[in-house]
């Protein structure tokens, strides 16, 4: 009989699926050849039964055929099995082998659609930053709605609109005229020179002032033919009758850079702006109001040709001297205040901006009172740097504040009846939202 080796317990946990398979082949191999070796000794018992005629030896050999009936059966059983494993295991491999098909499509799927999420993703991000960009849009329009109501119903407090030339910067000029301008236009209650008058210090003489008059006339008309050469006259005979140190010279020096000014000659204009300020500051000390206003002039010069950097200590000087002979309160200050403030707005310094404003709003309200011009122009100027921003809500009260003022001022009560412009506008668009 032959024997049959199997492998070891403790090796089996070790083997690969192949392995398995092939020593379940060999297992497979010996059972067989166990099987036919018990088959002929079963059938050699049962020819030899046949020629017994003992029952005890007859009985013996029913045993062993009985014994070796059963061993064939669990061989047989074991055949089984071992077929049942081999089945399953071509089973296994059938499906890994299906599994990878599946893996392969699914990789080439996958790299087919890669551009469609690309796109997808792409896609998305523009639909978020459009959306972003509309909503955007609508606020600025319900804003510029605002600013168009507020130039139609109230001339006086429209907002400062850009000189042609210069649309991507404020107007200075437009926001602050220069000193010598207010001095030469009638506003005695607010004149620096009429404070420092006061003070024992210089005053402009009437016959300068008068000067000044017909020569801003001649540029208006733009006659700089004229204008020009009787300033030029005036400077020079003033040089021969006071010397060129001499506030009256200055003076001039002033008001011939404004009508160099007038006619973009920046440079021009800055060296007569400079020689005035160091005979002021020789005659009439650094602190004196008027040495404010050339130093004013000069950073509103600066300003209109991008020099802000440039022309923001200037304008802080001159706010430190009018703050000291003035007094914080003084409406000049507020002047200069909003000079420096449009000076910053354009330099993108948002945080002194709206401190600059609000200060001037403060001393406009306190000493002028609510209903002044300059109330509702600084509002203006305010809301816009607000619109700057993006702070939307900030500059919608503003601007509702001004338009109700108006209104005030105009019809001298908000009611049912008369109510402002911007609550018509917002009980027609709440009125559109319920109409079907």
């Amino acid at each position: 009989m032959s024997t049959m080796v199997y492998p070891r317990e403790e090796k089996m946990d070790k083997l690969s699926q192949e392995e398995i398979i092939s020593n379940t082949k060999l297992v497979m191999q010996g059972l067989e050849a166990l099987k036919n070796e018990h088959n002929s000794i079963l059938h050699s018992l049962l020819e030899t039964i046949k020629c017994l005629k003992k029952d005890e030896e007859a009985n013996l050999v029913h045993e062993k055929a009985n014994l070796l009936r059963k061993s064939v059966e669990m061989i047989e059983l074991g055949l089984g099995e071992a077929q049942v494993m081999m089945a399953l295991s071509n089973h296994l491999n059938a499906v890994e082998s299906e599994k990878q098909k599946l893996r392969a499509q699914v990789r080439r799927l996958c790299q087919e659609n890669q551009w469609l999420r690309d796109e997808l993703a792409n896609t998305q991000q523009k639909l978020q930053r459009s959306e972003q960009t509309v909503a955007q849009l609508e606020e600025e329009k319900k804003h510029l709605e605002f600013m168009n109501q507020l130039k139609k119903y109230d001339e006086d407090v429209s907002p400062t609109e850009e000189k042609e030339g210069d649309s991507t910067k404020d107007s200075l000029d437009d926001l602050f005229p220069n000193e010598e301008e207010d001095q030469g236009q009638g506003l005695p209650q607010h004149s620096s020179a009429v404070a420092a008058a006061q003070q024992g210090g210089y005053e402009i003489p009437a016959r300068l002032r008068t000067l000044h008059n017909l020569v801003i006339q001649y540029a208006s008309q733009g006659r700089y033919e004229v204008a020009v050469p009787l300033c030029k006259q005036a400077l020079e005979d003033l040089e021969k009758t006071s010397g060129h140190d001499h506030p009256d010279v200055a003076t001039m020096l002033n008001i011939l850079a404004l009508v160099y000014r007038d006619q973009n000659k920046y440079k021009e204009a800055a060296h007569l702006l400079n020689d005035a300020l160091s005979i002021r500051e020789k005659t009439l000390g650094k602190d004196h109001p008027a040495v404010a206003a050339t130093l004013n002039n000069l950073a509103v010069l600066y300003g209109k040709r991008g020099k802000y950097k440039e022309a923001e200590p200037l304008c802080k000087r001159a706010l430190e001297i009018r703050e000291k002979v003035l007094g914080k309160d003084h409406p000049d200050v507020a002047k200069q205040l909003n000079n420096l403030a449009l000076l910053c707005q354009n330099q993108g310094k948002y945080e002194e901006v709206e401190y600059y404003y609000r200060r001037a709003l403060e001393i406009y309200e306190s000493r002028l009172g609510p209903d002044d011009p300059n109330v509702a122009k600084t509002k203006n100027n305010l809301a816009s740097c607000y619109l700057k921003q993006a702070k939307y809500k900030d500059a919608e009260t503003l601007y509702k504040e001004i338009l109700t003022r108006a209104h005030v001022k105009e019809f001298g009560t908000v009611d049912d009846e008369h109510k402002p412009i911007w609550m018509h506008a917002e009980e027609r668009e709440k009125m559109s939202k319920w109409i079907p």
